[in-house]
């Protein structure tokens, strides 16, 4: 009893412990981050230095979510720190970039882990809550994060409406970070929810063979409707943070195409995904268990795929590509006044 009673006592400290470190970890982070916009200001008069409440807006609430998204176990303690960085840095640039990033990681972590009991028979990786850990989060913001940098050289932190007339380069960006959101948003709903609610067995992108659920690269109607669907949430996010925080948006062209936009991301992050999925992630059936595994054994029968790059690295790639080429057809159709 004594034993289990100091047990317990070290696992509260070590918690607490932990949660310490990120407190301060993002403290001397966000200060960082301040110090420089100070400097960049001084020596840059296009560039406007972060203000405190903005500063303070920018801790508080990637803090809040992210220690309630380690209670709720949707992510470890070093997806928690890699949480911190991108939602910080997110924040400071611009709250559109942090409403989209909330609805991303919001709905995903929800449907990660609804109807789990059937997502464990298909899925060999599955875990259970769906926790995250830090390679999965810089995977799906690392892409945003290096944009939402490149946003404050160019503009400085603050919101603005996108308009190619009038801010070609941040509109870009803009686009870019919501295409890569939007993008792994698509492909979370897609993998979620295409297994669960799919009446027909997905078909393999490459070759439209039938294929087990679960296999890399398998698509279904229900789960390239998820991905539409999971896109236009995050756009939604962005459009009314819009209407919320930019005054002169009366002024700039109709920001209704960024639901739109955002869907369609959604949509060809989740077949790019399935499409490199199928060819450069392995899949095969292992007989022993009967679930889809990402290894060859000597139980495994190959379906599809290499063994080249994993899970979190499709990911990647996926948000890159869309990021760098739907801005371009984006700009080539926006509203212009």
């Amino acid at each position: 009893m004594m034993q289990n009673e100091v047990d317990l006592s070290i696992k509260e400290y070590s918690k607490m412990m932990t949660d310490l470190l990120i407190l301060c970890f993002t403290l001397a982070l966000s200060l960082v981050f301040w110090i420089i916009s100070l400097f960049a200001s001084t020596y840059s008069g296009s560039v406007q230095p972060v203000s405190p409440w903005r500063w303070l807006f920018s801790i508080l609430v990637p803090l809040t979510l992210t220690l309630r998204a380690v209670k709720r176990r949707s992510l470890d303690y070093t997806g928690a720190l890699g949480a911190m960085v991108v939602g910080f840095i997110l924040t400071v640039a611009n709250y559109s970039f942090l409403f989209s990033l909330f609805a991303f990681f919001i709905t995903s972590s929800k449907l990660t882990k609804w109807k789990g009991d059937i997502k464990k028979r298909l899925d060999s990786e599955y875990k259970e809550g769906g926790q995250r850990n830090w390679v999965q989060v810089l995977c799906n913001g690392g892409v945003p994060t290096e944009l939402a940098l490149l946003y404050m050289i160019e503009v400085g932190p603050g919101e603005m409406p996108i308009d190619f007339g009038k801010q070609y380069s941040a509109s870009w960006l803009c686009l870019a970070l919501l295409g890569a959101l939007s993008c792994s948003a698509g492909d979370t709903w897609a993998s979620e929810v295409g297994p669960v609610l799919s009446k027909s067995r997905p078909k393999l992108i490459t070759t439209w063979k039938e294929v087990p659920a679960g296999t890399n690269g398998g698509v279904t109607p229900v789960g390239l409707l998820a991905s539409l669907l999971g896109g236009a949430t995050v756009g939604a996010a962005y459009f009314l943070s819009q209407l919320l925080f930019v005054s002169d948006l009366h002024l700039a062209v109709p920001q209704w195409p960024i639901v739109v936009y955002a869907g369609l991301a959604g949509l060809l992050g989740s077949l790019l995904d399935s499409l490199i999925g199928a060819s450069m992630q392995y899949s095969g059936l292992d007989k022993s268990t009967g679930k889809i595994v990402n290894y060859e054994s000597a139980t495994t029968e190959r379906i599809c795929g290499k063994p080249i790059l994993d899970n979190n690295a499709v990911n990647l790639f996926s948000s890159l590509l869309v990021a760098l080429v739907l801005p371009g057809f984006a700009w080539g159709l926006w509203p212009r006044l």
